[in-house]
């Protein structure tokens, strides 16, 4: 068995700080990776999330098998941070009601079902929208709410898949790769949240709440980024390039004598710097072969075979040394647990541990945004399945323990669920 990850406590955040998004009520339909993402970036900041979920299983992230700990598995325990989690079966009238009532009192409603759902239940925009008017509305899809997909469901590879975006991953010699982490999921639980801040900052000026929409295939389209763009300038299909980009030869992925490098030279200035002050070697600047970028792209098999025979020749630290003195970007090749142990991260606080009520306490990957003003706020470990229910009834709605315990004999809660 792999040793536990000595952590350390979270340094306290001061006192006296307020948080960005105090006050913010956000009720939060969603599950799996976006929606999580962009809920729990809200919370992190001050907002106070409720997250609604099925009874019995609760979010699917609960089962995923990466790691579990405290009875959750590191997935939904890395993506529900700060909020306050509740279960309501949305199949009873009753528990419709409940839900209805808290939107009626949201700055934001989240959610992320397949096309139709939030409809058939009455809790789509349209149906709440009248009873909350400054309401922002988010909804997270794989294709959208309009258009020929939006009945489609899917995933985070599916639309790698089909937006191209996979297509620009791997080595011109082999398949299209998918992303190890849901780079899709991702890059759209954050857009989502850009868009719920900017219907903010609108309803501050114009008074009122919006429907906003993000899906993950027009986000997936978007992060081909400037290879989508050549292709609609020139309609040459781009390819994949591996560790270079453009096949650049000072771009990629070196081995020195005991482990690889991925050196970053991407113009002149730097690779003047590189084969002059690195590796000693002017001449190949002199070369006509080497001269200009316009050569070395053209001769780029040869470039690369020569770098990689001097940098082979050394150990890595040998070259970072040089290669940051003479300011050329470089890095380690890391694995997860390098990444994890190096010096950097636990300088800049960027892992701790948080308590957690079922075990004495779990990890915790710091909000990836510095505010100087208005820091993340005290970090709470994911909750519970239905954790905050009653609480939240009390005191969001004003539910006494008489009425939460009427509606947990009729089912609002799912069958026979401890409401505490």
């Amino acid at each position: 068995m792999p040793a536990e990850v000595a952590l350390p406590d979270r340094r306290p955040r001061p006192a006296d700080a307020p948080a960005a998004l105090a006050g913010l009520l956000v009720v939060d339909f969603t599950r799996v990776v976006a929606g999580p993402a962009c809920t729990q970036t809200l919370a992190d900041f001050g907002a106070e999330v409720i997250k609604i979920e099925q009874p019995i299983k609760g979010d699917d992230t609960r089962a995923y098998e990466h790691a579990e700990l405290g009875g959750e598995s590191a997935a939904f325990l890395s993506l529900n941070r700060n909020k306050r989690g509740i279960v309501l079966d949305l199949a009873t009238p009753k528990a419709r009601e409940i839900a209805r009532a808290l939107i009626a009192k949201a700055d934001v409603v989240v959610e992320n079902f397949s096309s139709s759902v939030m409809e058939k239940f009455g809790l789509d925009y349209p149906s709440v929208a009248s009873s909350n008017p400054g309401l922002i509305y988010c909804s997270i899809s794989a294709y959208g709410r309009t258009g020929p997909f939006a009945w489609r469901s899917g995933f985070d590879p599916i639309t790698q898949a089909e937006s191209g975006f996979m297509s620009l991953n791997g080595f011109p010699d082999g398949p299209p790769v998918r992303t190890g982490p849901p780079i899709v999921d991702f890059a759209t639980g954050m857009s989502a949240c850009n868009a719920i801040l900017l219907a903010l900052a609108a309803r501050q000026r114009l008074g009122r709440g919006q429907h906003v929409e993000v899906a993950l295939f027009d986000v997936a389209l978007a992060l081909t980024g400037f290879s989508g763009m050549a292709y609609l300038m020139n309609g040459v299909n781009p390819s994949r390039t591996g560790n270079s980009p453009n096949e650049s030869p000072t771009v990629g992925l070196f081995e020195a004598l005991d482990g690889p490098l991925y050196v970053a030279c991407g113009n002149d200035r730097l690779c003047h710097r590189l084969v002059t002050e690195v590796l000693g070697r002017p001449e190949l600047l002199s070369d006509s072969r080497f001269a200009t970028r316009k050569a070395r792209w053209t001769n780029r098999a040869q470039l690369r075979s020569i770098l990689a025979d001097i940098l082979a020749t050394d150990r890595m630290d040998v070259w970072i040394s040089r290669m940051n003195q003479a300011g050329v970007p470089v890095g380690r090749v890391r694995s997860v647990a390098q990444a994890f142990e190096a010096p950097e991260v636990r300088a800049r606080d960027r892992i701790c541990r948080v308590p957690h009520p079922t075990v004495s306490s779990i990890p915790n990957i710091e909000p990836a945004i510095t505010m100087q003003m208005t820091p993340a706020v005290e970090p709470h470990a994911a909750p519970r399945l239905g954790e905050h229910t009653a609480a939240v009834l009390r005191e969001r709605l004003g539910y006494s323990e008489q009425e939460i315990d009427d509606l947990r004999q009729q089912g609002a809660f799912g069958p026979n669920h401890p409401v505490v």
